[in-house]
């Protein structure tokens, strides 16, 4: 299916911003991760990852391909459990706590390659997002504020999820992973594979859900758009953090513009 570009419109009327925020840690610090040693059998594919996400930011990661960026997301998430250092959530040790529990505390992820049920509705992926959740009302209110972020979903909300086009597929991620009500977003590639007009649109769209007070961070190929996006950067290279910065310091670094800008 083609891509269309969707309408953004304007948000439905939010909660007060302070109620949607995590009660951060020490310095305003909502997620901190201390030198996690991640494997995958034998692979040591984290190697002493530290990095901290503060309220109101967004946080990005930018590395090559392999580099442990979604390692990263999936340490964090409780997919992978590290074999050593720390990761707390509101200053509470989430290390190896399991990722139902992690997402009821609120971490929720758009994961790469959206993973969908594409015989499912657009609705129903959506209400999946929702399924540990028992405040109806709330729920309803999570609804309007997906339909108001991505209109389209709204006017296709009984059409099958894999019938979609890819861009409007990663809306239901992002919409999905905004109905667990998270205090912290994390979002994997979510401009993988999407045309031009699209990556426009979903960072717009990511702009927005931080302006409404959630936290973010984003792994993402796109290196020019997520620092352009970004507070803050880390740039990891073979499981460890190589540089991190001010976004807008790091987008000016020659390494970086000649390593992942694409720059000579």
């Amino acid at each position: 299916m083609s891509e269309q570009a969707p309408e953004t419109g304007a948000a439905p009327a939010e909660q007060p911003r302070e109620e949607r925020r995590a009660r951060p840690g020490g310095n305003g610090v909502i997620l901190e991760v201390a030198d996690i040693h991640t494997y995958y059998g034998s692979i040591h594919a984290l190697k002493g990852i530290t990095l901290e996400v503060r309220e109101g930011e967004i946080v990005t990661l930018i590395g090559a391909n392999g580099a442990g960026k979604s390692t990263t997301l999936r340490s964090i998430n409780g997919l992978n459990h590290p074999r050593r250092g720390a990761i707390r959530f509101q200053g509470k040790d989430i290390t190896n706590e399991a990722p139902h529990r992690i997402v009821g505390m609120g971490v929720a992820q758009s994961p790469e390659g959206r993973k969908l049920f594409p015989r499912m509705s657009v609705l129903e992926n959506l209400e999946m997002g929702a399924f540990q959740r028992t405040d109806r009302g709330g729920v309803r209110e999570d609804l309007d504020r997906v339909y108001g972020l991505f209109p389209r979903l709204n006017e296709r909300k009984s059409q099958k999820a894999g019938t979609l086009s890819g861009g409007e597929q990663q809306m239901v991620a992002m919409g999905r992973a905004l109905m667990a009500r998270p205090k912290l977003l994390m979002l994997d590639e979510p401009s993988m594979g999407l045309a031009p007009i699209f990556v426009e649109r979903i960072f717009d769209i990511v702009r927005e859900i931080n302006k409404q007070g959630t936290p973010i961070l984003l792994v993402e190929q796109n290196a020019l758009m997520a620092l352009d996006v970004a507070s803050r950067g880390y740039v990891m290279e073979t499981g460890h953090i190589a540089l991190t910065d001010d976004a807008k310091v790091l987008a000016r670094n020659e390494q970086v513009r000649k390593t992942y800008l694409g720059e000579e």
